[in-house]
């Protein structure tokens, strides 16, 4: 822990002094965890290219912003974070208006659900089921509209609590929670509807 404080130290400093080496020190110390978090948000690796490198760019600009009453991996994660969050919102995708309503499990007045919804959870050891659910779990994320996608894989993914993605993303803590259990419940649809079989999904014929 002492040797990453230390060499966070004098990398702010170096940066702060503008000096040469700096930028570079950066991308070694920092560029493959923000490329790995740029992918993770933005779901292609040209997009994570050009986040890290407008990211890097603004903290570069940005140091003597840096007050040090946070490590500075977060704040610079969060420069990171947000550039990503912005190029989704900038992105022209058909599905950004994507409809809740045709895509997320139907509720009864009780919250059960309506439709029986498959359950793959038997089926997980399954290699052929495992690829099916890795492609279905992939292709649901990527069509996920910008707010939610950010909120999910910055709590399923990455692991960071409810009140560190509010704050990186500026939003109140009920939009966090609220965004985190509707993408879950829209991922989980997508997969049983991947591995639904007939007889859980529809009625027999004959019968209403």
């Amino acid at each position: 822990m002492a040797t990453r404080l230390d060499r966070d130290e004098e990398l702010v400093e170096t940066l702060r002094q503008r000096e040469p080496a700096a930028a570079e020190q950066l991308v070694i110390t920092y560029g493959d965890r923000a490329y790995h978090l740029a992918t993770r948000i933005a779901g292609n690796e040209q997009d994570a290219e050009e986040i890290v490198q407008d990211a890097f760019w603004s903290v570069v600009q940005k140091i003597d912003c840096f007050r040090a009453e946070s490590a500075f991996g977060s704040w610079l994660f969060r420069i990171v974070t947000n550039a990503a969050y912005q190029k989704l919102r900038c992105r022209k995708n058909r599905r950004r208006d994507i409809s809740w309503d045709d895509v997320l499990p139907l509720f009864g007045d009780q919250s059960r659900h309506v439709m029986p919804i498959a359950d793959w959870s038997p089926h997980v050891n399954d290699p052929a089921v495992q690829q099916e659910l890795r492609l279905t779990l992939t292709a649901a994320i990527n069509d996920l509209p910008a707010d939610y996608r950010s909120v999910l894989v910055l709590r399923d993914v990455e692991g960071l609590s409810t009140l560190e993605i509010a704050e990186r993303l500026g939003l109140h803590i009920p939009a966090v929670k609220t965004r985190a259990y509707r993408a879950r419940l829209f991922l989980r649809k997508q997969l049983s509807d991947a591995v639904a079989t007939p007889d859980t999904t529809t009625a027999p014929k004959g019968k209403s």
